[in-house]
């Protein structure tokens, strides 16, 4: 998520549709997945075809998986009945019983109590609820019936559990949450001899949905901790459009903590994992971390003091919702956070709301300090801020630094602060997530030795990046980057330059491949003047485009986002890129381990990867083009060069394991002649 890369991909066949979400087991590192509502599929992070995964046909239809830590998948099927994944493995056809009848299930959850998983889920028949708490591995059942409310039932539901207890919280359509106390029972003999009698359970009122008079309509709620709980919801204001917000409430208090209005809407789905809330915002999965501190009544009573503010951010940073959110943009000064951060932090206000103590001022506050101040103090301060940031938060707070700079230039053309960038870039471990304006504007600038730098060490740059730098290379004059500071580790050792900035060529044969012997391997003959300017013989870029282009090489990327990048690549630009690509390829097939030498030079892997997305994007294009015509029917002579002189060697793979054998067999101190004959 932080790096902003899809890492897999599956999909299953045709007409088949995925029933229930998927879930990862995190014991084995499998991924489970439930297709038509019987067929179980079980795959690992290296698979590629889900239909040769592990396939399972179980003889009931699956609800939901829920997966716990330290407690294994568990399976809920619509029935009501409840397997753990184990059990259900050594029998899939083993009949499932029918726990619930002419119910629906509404909501389930899994819990660990101790070392025993607890599956909790709500079900609804004609208007009454129904709640079940089961552990599969004690055959345990108990069967709930929830309070009935006048005028209102209850859309979501949500739990935790605490000292052999659930408290399960219940989102109603009166625009109230409701909180239900159920005890985790122990089974014994005589309850199981006594009758069936379902016992109802009472409610009591938690939360009043109401912000400033308005009405919040929720669709979504989770725990965030014994004190807090998030709602996700629509906000109803009399005469006005409904708007959607995230709220964080204090349960204890029963008051708004915190929230954040989401114009570009939402799915209506809330996610709470590890501290992290997960939300669909707009066309964006949008990842907040928090923190929950212990809850006090000088936060609550602090919060509403100030809870007429334009902004009531007091307790969190929400600028991960807003990308081109400044720190510099929040309105309340009681409200400044670290947007590079991206914690939300429910703070206690440890002060009295009479006597408040002042609190150290965050980075954000000193950056805004920091505006206007002349370019040669910012630079000044900042290395100040940069030196005395406290460990934790060092990386947040250098691309804080770094997006201070960059919002500067923006705003000031003349100013580009270059010697400062690039050191910060070179000796701290940033990542693109962590400044994201960085790029943008050393592409403004034509830093090329700058993009040189954060393709080699940013892990996360998005497609569309990687595409503009790749652009902004190919099209820049050579006579212009041989002006330019550009780092030649990567080609110097495999491209020999000299004053006149001409290539030495030296032949060197060591993988089975000559100019000569390609033409007489394919039965053609080229004229004289093209073998003296073939694509092989010497490079066709100067070495300060070649260095940029191998930083594009190495960076990170995912086909199916840089593909319809590379289609706008103009033409002469796509040919020039696929003929230094084919120069490296036969540099590297010229070594027996088929390396380039250097520092960070493009391995044959990256190179071949290259080739193929080109060749995917222009195919159709090259093919009509005349110049592309003698470059292609080379790449394709020299591959099939290389695939005939493969296949030779796969013939005497026999002979060659066997001489190896030998030389293991050979004594070391005895000196000897041998003449092994290879049929």
């Amino acid at each position: 998520i932080s790096d902003q890369k899809p890492l897999g991909c599956w999909s299953v066949k045709h007409g088949q549709i995925l029933t229930c979400p998927v879930v990862c087991n995190f014991e084995t590192h499998e991924y489970i997945a439930v297709h038509d509502d019987k067929v179980l599929r079980i795959w690992k992070n290296e698979d590629i075809n889900l239909d040769k995964a592990f396939k399972a046909t179980l003889s009931a239809d699956v609800y939901r998986i829920h997966s716990l830590p330290h407690g294994g998948p568990v399976v809920l099927f619509r029935g009501g009945g409840v397997r753990t994944l184990d059990v259900l493995l050594e029998a899939p056809q083993q009949e499932i019983e029918n726990v619930i009848s002419g119910e629906v299930i509404r909501w389930s959850g899994a819990f660990m109590e101790g070392q025993q998983p607890v599956l909790i889920f709500t079900t609804e028949k004609d208007d009454d609820f129904f709640v079940y708490v089961q552990k599969p591995k004690l055959s345990s059942l108990h069967k709930y019936k929830l309070e009935q409310q006048e005028s209102a039932k209850p859309l979501f539901f949500t739990a935790h559990i605490t000292n052999q207890i659930v408290t399960l919280l219940c989102l109603y359509s009166n625009d109230s949450v409701y909180q239900v106390l159920i005890p985790l029972q122990q089974d014994t003999e005589e309850e199981e001899e006594e009758e069936e009698e379902e016992e109802i359970l009472s409610k009591s009122l938690l939360l009043n949905l109401s912000i400033s008079g308005a009405v919040l309509k929720g669709t979504s709620l989770v725990v965030l901790d014994k004190d807090h709980v998030a709602v996700l919801g629509s906000l109803a204001a009399p005469r006005k459009e409904p708007r959607e917000f995230l709220t964080i409430w204090n349960t204890k208090f029963q008051t708004l903590q915190t929230s954040k209005e989401l114009p570009l809407g939402t799915s209506g789905q809330l996610w709470c994992y590890e501290e992290k809330f997960f939300l669909i915002h707009g066309k964006v999965l949008t990842v907040i971390m928090y923190k929950c501190e212990t809850s006090s009544l000088a936060a609550a009573v602090g919060k509403l003091k100030y809870s007429q503010t334009p902004d009531v951010s007091l307790f969190m940073n929400w600028n991960t919702l807003e990308d081109e959110e400044l720190v510099a943009s929040f309105q309340s000064q009681e409200s400044v956070a670290l947007k590079a951060d991206s914690r939300l932090n429910l703070r206690s206000r440890r002060s009295t709301v009479a006597e408040e103590q002042p609190e150290p001022l965050s980075v954000g506050q000193i950056l805004i300090n920091f505006k206007d101040a002349s370019n040669y103090m910012l630079e000044t301060r900042l290395r100040k801020l940069m030196t005395k940031a406290p460990t934790p938060d060092l990386q947040a707070t250098i691309g804080c630094v770094v997006t201070a700079l960059t919002d500067r230039c923006k705003r000031n053309p003349k100013y580009y602060p270059q010697n400062f960038l690039h050191e910060i870039v070179e000796t701290r471990n940033l990542s693109y997530s962590l400044c994201p304006d960085l790029m943008a504007v050393a592409l403004e600038k034509k830093d090329m030795h700058l993009l040189q730098v954060c393709l080699e060490r940013f892990p996360d740059i998005p497609e569309e990046i990687t595409y503009a730098c790749l652009k902004a290379f190919l099209s820049t004059s050579e006579s212009h980057l041989e002006n330019m500071d550009v780092n030649l580790d990567s080609v110097i050792c495999y491209i020999d330059v000299e004053f006149d900035n001409k290539e030495v060529k030296t032949e060197i044969v060591e993988n089975g491949f000559r100019a000569e012997m390609d033409q007489d391997m394919c039965g053609t003959k080229i004229p004289k003047e093209s073998q003296s300017r073939s694509d092989d013989d010497s490079c066709p870029i100067g070495p300060q485009k070649a260095a940029l282009l191998n930083a594009v090489l190495h960076s990170a990327y995912t086909e199916t986002f840089l593909l319809p990048h590379l289609k706008n690549l103009p033409a002469e630009e796509a040919i020039l890129f696929l003929r230094y690509l084919y120069y490296l390829y036969v540099k590297c097939s010229e070594k027996v381990n088929t390396t380039l030498p250097g520092i960070r030079s493009p391995t044959i892997n990256q190179i071949m990867d290259w080739m193929c997305l080109l060749l995917d994007a222009h195919f159709t294009v090259m093919v009509m083009l005349p110049e592309a015509k003698e470059l292609l029917s080379n790449l394709h002579k020299f591959v099939r060069a290389q695939v005939r002189f493969y296949s030779e060697l796969n013939k005497i793979e026999g002979s060659l394991r066997e001489l190896q054998r030998l030389n293991h067999l050979r004594e070391s101190h005895t000196y000897s002649i041998e003449v092994l004959e290879i049929i």
